[in-house]
C-alpha cells in the first residue's frame, strides 16, 4: 500500500515532523506539555510506521532516536518548545534520508517466501 505513490513510513514521519512544527507556533502549551506532545506523537506515529514497513528494525530505530532526542531536549535541558520540535524534525529528516533505501512497505497480501530447494548436481 503506497498512499499517493509514497511509502507509509515517509508519510507518517513527515506528519510527525509537521505536528512538531505546529507546536512551535505557541499553541498554548507549556514547555513540558510541548515536550510530551512532540515525543508522544513521534513515538506513536513511528510505531505505526514500523508496523507498516519491513524490516521493522530500521523504522523502530528511527522512532527510538527521534523520540529520545525530543525527550532529552524537552526534559533534560529545559529548552523552548521550538527547539524541541526543531530537533525532532531534523532527526526525522536525516534518518529518513539515510534509511530510505533500507525499508519497503509491508504487503499484507504477499505470500510467504518458501525456502529454496536444493538443486541436483
Amino acid at each position: 500500500m503506497k498512499p499517493f505513490g509514497r511509502e507509509p513510513a515517509l508519510w507518517l514521519n513527515s506528519l510527525s515532523a509537521i505536528l512538531g512544527l505546529i507546536v512551535t507556533f505557541n499553541v498554548g502549551l507549556t514547555e513540558e506539555q510541548a515536550g510530551w506532545t512532540v515525543a508522544g506523537v513521534s513515538a506513536i506515529l513511528g510505531a505505526i510506521a514500523a508496523a507498516l514497513t519491513r524490516p521493522i528494525a530500521v523504522q523502530a530505530f528511527t522512532t527510538l532516536v527521534a523520540t529520545l532526542a525530543s525527550a532529552v531536549a524537552a526534559f533534560g535541558y529545559e529548552v523552548q518548545p521550538t527547539t524541541t520540535a526543531a530537533i525532532n524534525g531534523v532527526i526525522l529528516a536525516v534518518l529518513m534520508f539515510i534509511t530510505r533505501g533500507q525499508v519497503s512497505p509491508a504487503s499484507p497480501t504477499a505470500p510467504a517466501s518458501h525456502p529454496a530447494r536444493p538443486t541436483a548436481l
